[in-house]
């Protein structure tokens, strides 16, 4: 038999009371589409964890707290499994709302949008916000912008500090709580930006966008091993992986949790052997993208890496 045929698919027997990481490996030994690389992906992060000369990356992008998975990373952040964080504005805009009391809710995709606009109800695929919550938002942020230093200049990762201190949960918070960095490039555009803004028609604070560059700059050349673990993709998916670039080294451990396609040219879909060629992943780099719903994919592999590393 040829050798490329030396490890058999094994069908997987399904048993009453299995564990998330049980079911993980029987997928891992069916092997098979995205299954496969989803058991792939625990394995990585898993040793990604365990190396203690790594330094740990995390990327969130997409609509992740609206939909319920901010909790993971805050208690990712609270285990010590985050050196490093890096946003969409949007989600970190859900993550406070979160945090200061408001709900988001279940609501349905299937519905009359027109409708909801003269309810004052936002869509979020299937999750919905009442304007109410921006309302409180709002009056939260203006007052936390108002404690800020006049006339001083203040980093974007020193802003989320602030932010995260006037907080008493969520990712902010146990960002703040834990001395965990927290990058937002975009970070204008979002709710968190809006409101900035408006702040500074009245008041004279400068938020310089490159003052983040020196400290993760020297994180990076510091950096004996990094690993990244990036949910989604987008700026803070080319963040992280970039953040390597001027360095001599690149990221040793990756998994990509993504629902986009690489064949149309865009770095959400991009596979992470494709940023072998830019240098971002060394050749000798343990990597692999799942694609599927970041909202399944996230839980299980956490829950079984978790697992794991209890026994």
């Amino acid at each position: 038999m040829a050798k490329q045929c030396d490890e058999p698919v094994t069908q997987i027997h399904l048993k009453q009371k299995m564990t998330v990481n049980e079911l993980v490996v029987a997928m891992g030994k069916a092997g098979a589409y995205n299954g496969g690389s989803l058991a792939r992906a625990v394995d990585i992060y898993d040793q990604m964890l365990r190396d203690a000369e790594t330094t740990k990356f995390f990327g969130l992008a997409g609509a992740m707290v609206p939909a319920g998975m901010g909790g993971i990373v805050s208690d990712l952040i609270k285990g010590g499994h985050i050196d490093v964080l890096v946003s969409t504005g949007a989600n970190l805009t859900h993550d406070i709302i979160e945090a200061i009391g408001c709900r988001h809710f279940h609501g349905t995709a299937f519905c009359n949008d027109v409708e909801l606009r003269h309810d004052e109800i936002n869509r979020i695929y299937d999750v919905y916000l009442p304007n109410e919550a921006f309302e409180h938002f709002e009056e939260f942020m203006q007052k936390v912008f108002e404690e800020l230093e006049p006339g001083s200049t203040i980093s974007i990762s020193a802003l989320l500090k602030h932010i995260g201190k006037n907080l008493k949960s969520g990712i902010l918070h146990t960002a703040y709580h834990n001395n965990i960095p927290v990058y937002c490039p975009a970070v204008q555009d979002s709710m968190i930006g809006l409101q900035y803004w408006l702040f500074s028609q009245t008041n004279k604070v400068t938020v310089d966008a490159f003052a983040d560059m020196p400290a993760l700059m020297d994180r990076c050349f510091t950096a004996k091993k990094a690993g990244a673990m990036l949910v989604g993709g987008g700026v803070p998916k080319n963040f992280i992986l970039q953040s390597m670039l001027m360095t001599p080294n690149g990221f040793s451990y990756a998994v990509q949790l993504t629902g986009d396609r690489p064949d149309l040219g865009g770095l959400s879909g991009a596979t992470l052997d494709e940023a072998r060629s830019w240098g971002k992943i060394t050749e000798e780099a343990q990597a692999v993208t799942v694609y599927g719903d970041a909202t399944i994919t996230l839980p299980v592999m956490v829950a079984a890496v978790l697992e794991r590393r209890s026994l």
